[in-house]
C-alpha cells in the first residue's frame, strides 16, 4: 500500500506506486521527478549527452569537436587528450549509461593563461523554441551530469548567452577523488539574455576543470547572471591542484538540459536517432568506425568513366540528413586515402566538392585525366562539417 502526499500532508492511498506531490507542487511517482513543464518526450536539449556517438575517433590530442560529437574540448597550454571510454560499472552505468567522455591532463599546465574544459553549443532556436522563457527569472532550464574526477576539488560550470550582450551563469561544484557523482542545477532566465531564433549559435554550456587567472576574478559572483566583461573574465578564481596533477582525469556523461526546475530522468534515445541527430553537424561517407582517410570504396562516392577526361565526376555525395549550414566538405582518395584527391582506380588526381548546399556536394577531379579510361572507377570519401 503506497500513499498520495500533498506538501507532505497524507493525502489518500493508492494500491500501487508510491505518489508525492510536493510544496512546490512538483510530482514524483516511486521516487521518479515528472517534468515541472515542457513536453514528456524530446525533453533534453543536449544531443548525444550519452556519448554514445563518436564519428571522428575514440582519441584525440587536438581541441575542437574530436572524439564524441557535439562535445568540444578547448584548452590551452601544456597537453590534453580526449578520449571516448566505455563503462562497465557504476552508478551511470546502473542507470543505462555505456560510455563517457575523459580528459586526460597529459602535461600539467597551471599558468594564469591555462585552462582546460568541455563545451557543448546550442543553436539558437533550439533554445529560443524550447519553452524557456530565458529572459524571466522565474522560469527555468534544468542542467543535470553524471561527472568524476582523479582530483578532489572544486570545478566549475557555466552557462553563457552569445547572442546580444554575452550573459553569464556560473557555479561550483564539489568531487571527490574516483567517484561517479550527479550534479544538477536549476538556472534562472535572465532580463538581459538574448537568443534569436536561428541555426547560429545561441549559447554554450561549458564544464571546467581549470581556468588560469587570466580567465576568473575574485570579484565575481555565483549563480546570478551577469554581463561577460571585456577581459573575459568568467567566474571565481579555481584551485589549480587539477592541472597541476600529470594524467589527472575528468569523466563525463549524462548530461541533459530540459525546461523546468526539476531535474528528471536521463532521456535515453537510440544510436540511430543520435547519430541523426549528430549528422546535422558531421557527416562522413565512411561506414561508422571506419577512420577517416581509410582507402576503401565501401560508401564512397563513385562513377564510371567512359573515356578520357580531364575533369571526371565521382558523382553527388547526398548528405544523410540536411546540415545545419553548407558545411565545409573534404575529400579522400578511395584509392589511397589522400586528402584533396580523386581516384580513377589506382591513379589518384586533385579534386574538390562543388555546388555545395546544406544537402548534397558534387565532387569532381580537377587536374589530369591520368588513369581516366573506359570502365575506370571515379571515386571519393567526404567529411562535411557545420559545426557552431
Amino acid at each position: 500500500m503506497s500513499t498520495i502526499r500533498v506538501n507532505n500532508l497524507q493525502n489518500t492511498s493508492t494500491t500501487d506506486g508510491g505518489i508525492s506531490i510536493n510544496a512546490s507542487g512538483h510530482v514524483t511517482v516511486d521516487g521518479v521527478a515528472m517534468p515541472s513543464s515542457g513536453p514528456l518526450s524530446n525533453r533534453n536539449l543536449v544531443i548525444n549527452g550519452a556519448m554514445q556517438v563518436a564519428q571522428r575517433g575514440t582519441s584525440s590530442t587536438a581541441t575542437g569537436v574530436r572524439t564524441v560529437d557535439r562535445f568540444e574540448s578547448s584548452w590551452g597550454g601544456g597537453a590534453v587528450t580526449m578520449t571516448q571510454e566505455s563503462l562497465t560499472s557504476g552508478s551511470p552505468y546502473n542507470e543505462g549509461f555505456r560510455n563517457y567522455v575523459r580528459l586526460t591532463n597529459t602535461t600539467a599546465a597551471t599558468s594564469g593563461t591555462n585552462y582546460r574544459e568541455l563545451v557543448y553549443k546550442i543553436e539558437g532556436q533550439d533554445l529560443a523554441s524550447s519553452g524557456w522563457n530565458y529572459t524571466s527569472s522565474s522560469s527555468y532550464v534544468t542542467i543535470s551530469f553524471w561527472v568524476r574526477s582523479s582530483v578532489s576539488q572544486d570545478y566549475y560550470f557555466y552557462l553563457e548567452s552569445r547572442d546580444g550582450s554575452g550573459q553569464i551563469y556560473t557555479f561550483p561544484f564539489t568531487l571527490s577523488a574516483d567517484i561517479w557523482t550527479k550534479v544538477t542545477k536549476a538556472i534562472p532566465g535572465g532580463a538581459s539574455i538574448q537568443i534569436d531564433n536561428d541555426a547560429d549559435l545561441g549559447a554554450n554550456f561549458n564544464i571546467v576543470p581549470f581556468y588560469g587567472t587570466t580567465y576568473t576574478d575574485s570579484g565575481n559572483t555565483d549563480e546570478t547572471w551577469r554581463a561577460r566583461d571585456a577581459s573575459s573574465k568568467y567566474m571565481l578564481d579555481m584551485t589549480n591542484t587539477w592541472a597541476g596533477t600529470t594524467d589527472a582525469t575528468f569523466d563525463l556523461t549524462g548530461v541533459q538540459v530540459e525546461v523546468g526546475s526539476v531535474a528528471t530522468p536521463f532521456e535515453h534515445r537510440s544510436f540511430g536517432d543520435e547519430l541523426a541527430r549528430c549528422q546535422r553537424y558531421f557527416a562522413r561517407s565512411y561506414s561508422y568506425g571506419t577512420a577517416t582517410g581509410t582507402a576503401s570504396r565501401n560508401g564512397a562516392v563513385l562513377s564510371t568513366a567512359y573515356t578520357q577526361i580531364a575533369y571526371a565526376s565521382a558523382g553527388t555525395a547526398f548528405f544523410p540528413v540536411e546540415m545545419r549550414a553548407v558545411p565545409s566538405v573534404t575529400i579522400y582518395s578511395t584509392s589511397t586515402g589522400t586528402a584533396g584527391q580523386v581516384a580513377a582506380d589506382a591513379n589518384d588526381g586533385v579534386g574538390s566538392a562543388a555546388f555545395m548546399s546544406t544537402k548534397a556536394a558534387f565532387i569532381r577531379r580537377t587536374n589530369n585525366n591520368s588513369g581516366v579510361g573506359a570502365n575506370v572507377y571515379i571515386g571519393a570519401h567526404y567529411v562535411a562539417e557545420a559545426e557552431l
